[in-house]
């Protein structure tokens, strides 16, 4: 490998082809660290995240300009649905989830504040068939039932003080989407059960009207949660500050 004299040492042909052959993965090491580097400096990467459909549109999608602003080398894919999937087999760095209902094996961390419920209907529709005073009375309402996450139907649920009560709804029309329940809701197919920022716009410009107030649930706000045997991409890292930084629903 190596010519020796009394004043120099000199690399032999087979030694010269040795060097070339080493020294290409070292070259490949230092490149794959300057990358690294630019990770520190300028974030970059992707993440793909499982988001149910009130968190796309009320929690994520406000918050999406400015990120794109500020990280333009890193890319965001959502999956929007309301089924309950194990994220991690699926292939998502992380999933968004009401708090009571996040995976027990996961690290959650909230991005809002708890939400209220409310059950709502049209101005027309009240006026048609009456309002109801109690939970028991919806059983004489047509309610736009709610098929959830894990395909069961949820039952309604109310407290007032220490009361609580879960109702299973009557209804002709079923739904595992909410805004397709609220299009028909607005004009007056019946009651619908709903997070309140779904509503926000309709009660303020009296579109919808919410009937039993005093009965209104306040529920676990949204949390984003992963595992916790991955280390948390940077990317993903930037995506949960920016959403505690600007609070589209409160924190």
């Amino acid at each position: 490998m190596l010519n020796r004299t009394s004043r120099s040492v000199t690399l032999t042909a087979a030694g010269e082809a040795l060097q070339s052959a080493l020294a290409q993965p070292f070259d490949e090491i230092g490149s794959a660290l300057d990358v690294l580097n630019r990770f520190r400096d300028v974030p970059m990467g992707r993440v793909r995240l499982s988001v149910p459909t009130e968190a796309a549109e009320f929690l994520v999608g406000p918050v999406m300009a400015t990120f794109l602003e500020r990280y333009p080398e890193v890319e965001i894919e959502f999956s929007v649905n309301n089924r309950m999937i194990d994220v991690i087999e699926n292939g998502y760095d992380a999933g968004i989830r009401y708090g009571g209902t996040v995976p027990q094996d996961m690290v959650a961390q909230r991005l809002s504040a708890d939400i209220p419920w409310l059950v709502v209907g049209a101005p027309s529709y009240l006026d048609r068939m009456g309002t109801p005073v109690n939970p028991g009375d919806l059983q004489s309402h047509r309610c736009v039932k709610i098929r959830i996450g894990d395909e069961s139907i949820y039952r309604w649920e109310f407290e007032r003080g220490d009361e609580k009560i879960e109702i299973n709804v009557p209804g002709g029309m079923t739904v595992d989407q909410g805004q397709i329940g609220l299009v028909a809701v607005r004009d007056g197919a019946g009651l619908m059960y709903v997070a309140e920022p779904m509503v926000r716009k309709d009660l303020r410009d009296g579109t919808l009207r919410t009937v039993l107030e005093q009965w209104a649930p306040l529920g676990p706000g949204f949390h984003i949660y992963y595992s916790s045997r991955r280390q948390v991409p940077a990317a993903l890292r930037l995506f949960i500050d920016l959403v505690r930084e600007l609070r589209p629903l409160g924190l």
